[in-house]
């Protein structure tokens, strides 16, 4: 986690008087941080996902529920605070549509989603050299908005 990511995680606690849970995570959203952390705080974002294969590849722990993370900008500035709230782990064609229009993005349909998570995961599984499938395993996460920097 970066200096600032740090520094707004202390200052949000500080300020609530409470002890800071230990554990927090900083990143960016996929391809596009910037748009999809303004979801977020538009509250039109309240989930995300990613290949199974990815978290196993980079051995990354699994999200779990009461998670907190802290959304970066695509200048890996903090611009908010989120909880994970549910994690399922499922096959690609078996996400509801539902779920994809939880992610907020495009015109908010699951063609939307489908077509832009096909193209995302054929891009950066090309890059393992792994094959895309259509059931291929995903970690679907639904979040809370907590704070916005």
């Amino acid at each position: 986690m970066n200096e600032a990511a740090t520094q707004y995680w202390d200052d949000y606690w500080k300020v609530r008087g409470k002890s800071k849970p230990s554990s927090v995570n900083a990143w960016q959203f996929g391809s596009d941080p910037n748009y999809l952390a303004q979801l977020v705080i538009d509250g039109l974002k309240t989930a995300t996902c990613s290949g199974l294969v990815f978290y196993e590849h980079e051995q990354e722990p699994l999200p779990c529920v009461g998670n907190y993370n802290i959304v970066l900008n695509s200048e890996d500035n903090p611009v908010a605070i989120i909880q994970t709230v549910d994690v399922q782990v499922l096959p690609m064609n078996e996400v509801s549509e539902e779920f994809a229009i939880a992610e907020g993005e495009g015109d908010r349909t699951y063609r939307y989603w489908w077509d832009e998570h096909e193209r995302f995961f054929k891009k950066e599984l090309a890059r393992l050299k792994l094959p895309y499938t259509e059931d291929m395993m995903l970690v679907c996460e639904r979040f809370t908005l907590i704070d916005v920097k």
